[in-house]
């Protein structure tokens, strides 16, 4: 009979063996607190230590990135992949390029990605990568000789069924692009190795939208739970970037009100709303003109800007974190709850901290974690890669259709394990359980590997 490890234990041990690396630790404990309940009797889990086999990533590569920027001078920076769990696919996990990259969070960022890729029911495993480059302020060609450096060290640990990396925050179209055009430079290889690419080279529709799309269909799935949809709500949303503006587009065509949106200098606030011509002026500003969105209070009178402010302590009905991880602390999350909120749905990778989560639970409000809310967008890379393979393209109503019905399946998975006494679901928990379940089961079946 092997000795079994309690929470505290576990967790003292994930803190030993990964010191100074708060994100990742914070990422492993919000999964233990749920897991350890739910093995408590089932012998396999312990004996095989499946869970903490999951927390130990299979690699993290690093590497010293080079290039040279528009004054000649040498830059160095240091790229990474981490590779956490293959179990049911290649790995697959976005790219970061930006400052706050560091090895803690992209392990937290590959560990989420192993359950929310499972909980897809794509095949598909857990990585991420990324590198403390930041792209702001840099010309397009110093971008361009950054990711072909990149991918010059990344090459040789990718491909189509090993790890299929994709966009993440600062890294978009643009660099996907450079990064694709570098791999089949050095591998003369035409595959589909990355996501997120154009549509002229094997890209699919629907997926700069797919991430804030998922987000309010899995947000409209927990309403519905109430007999509720978003026709009349008002919005609360974080951040200005692809995921933002398109959970922003969705919302408005399902007749909510949008009353926010934020970058990393504050947030506005719009109490007319965010209509869609104000949304495309936004895509416009940041995407193109690479703007803030501090100038959104300038051209539209009624709307006011909040220096160095999150959006939650604005009264809202529903509320979507789209931003950065802990931009959502445990004050705010009790404003929301105090303002009259009903449901939370993040769209991005932990932007609530462990004490927002408590408080969300605690409320019993409708609340999803990134995990489960945010699959839309890998899911839709999935559906990526399977098109490069089978060489053809979907229709944008058929991957709307495949993507609704992800986000349903997800919601239905998080409804199986999280489902409480009294009717209350614990969508953190239901997300949790049946993405380990789904990666438990098929590391038990391969045996010590």
């Amino acid at each position: 009979m092997v000795e079994h490890v309690d929470f505290n234990g576990f967790m003292e041990g994930v803190k030993r063996r990964n010191p100074h690396q708060p994100e990742f630790v914070q990422a492993v404990q919000e999964v233990a607190e749920d897991i350890f309940d739910f093995i408590e009797d089932k012998e396999d889990y312990h004996s095989e230590q499946i869970l903490r086999r999951i927390a130990e990533p299979d690699r993290v590569v690093s590497f010293r990135v080079c290039w040279e920027d528009d004054k000649g001078d040498i830059r160095v920076q240091r790229g990474w992949r981490v590779q956490n769990n293959n179990a049911i696919g290649p790995y697959k996990g976005g790219i970061r390029f930006h400052s706050s990259v560091t090895e803690s969070v992209l392990k937290f960022l590959a560990f989420e990605q192993t359950f929310k890729n499972a909980l897809t029911g794509l095949p598909m495993g857990g990585g991420k990568g990324g590198s403390n480059f930041n792209p702001k302020g840099k010309s397009e060609r110093e971008i361009m000789r950054f990711c072909q450096s990149f991918m010059t060290e990344l090459y040789r640990h990718i491909g189509p069924d090993v790890d299929v990396p994709a966009g993440d925050i600062g890294v978009g179209g643009r660099e996907i692009g450079y990064m694709f055009g570098q791999y089949k430079r050095i591998t003369n290889h035409f595959n589909g190795v990355l996501t997120g690419k154009g549509l002229e080279y094997g890209g699919s529709l629907i997926r700069p939208e797919a991430t804030g799309y998922g987000a309010v269909y899995f947000l409209a799935n927990m309403l519905a739970t109430k007999e509720m949809d978003l026709e009349g709500k008002t919005a609360a949303i974080s951040g200005s970037g692809n995921v933002a503006t398109h959970a922003a587009e969705k919302i408005i065509q399902l007749g909510g009100k949008v009353l926010t949106l934020s970058d990393s200098g504050g947030f506005i606030h719009d109490p007319d709303g965010i209509d869609l011509e104000k949304l495309h002026w936004v895509k416009d500003h940041k995407n193109r003109q690479r703007g803030r969105i501090s100038e959104y209070a300038e051209r539209y009178s009624n709307a006011t800007f909040h220096e160095g402010k999150t959006p939650w302590h604005v009264t809202c009905d529903v509320a979507l974190p789209c931003a950065t991880q802990n931009e959502l602390l445990g004050d705010d999350a009790r404003a929301l709850v105090e303002n009259g909120c009903i449901a939370v749905s993040e769209g991005a990778n932990m932007p609530t901290d462990l004490e927002g989560v408590h408080v969300f639970k605690v409320a019993k409000l409708l609340y999803a974690p990134g995990k489960a809310a945010n699959a839309g967008g890998v899911a839709v890379s999935g559906l990526e890669m399977s098109q490069n393979s089978l060489r053809r393209s979907w229709s944008e109503d058929e991957l709307q259709e495949m993507l609704r019905d992800i986000m349903h399946g997800i919601h239905e998975r998080c409804l199986t394990y999280g489902t409480q006494d009294g009717g209350y679901t614990d969508y953190v928990k239901g997300a949790n359980i049946a993405g380990f379940k789904k990666v438990a089961d098929a590391m038990l079946a391969f045996g010590v590997v």
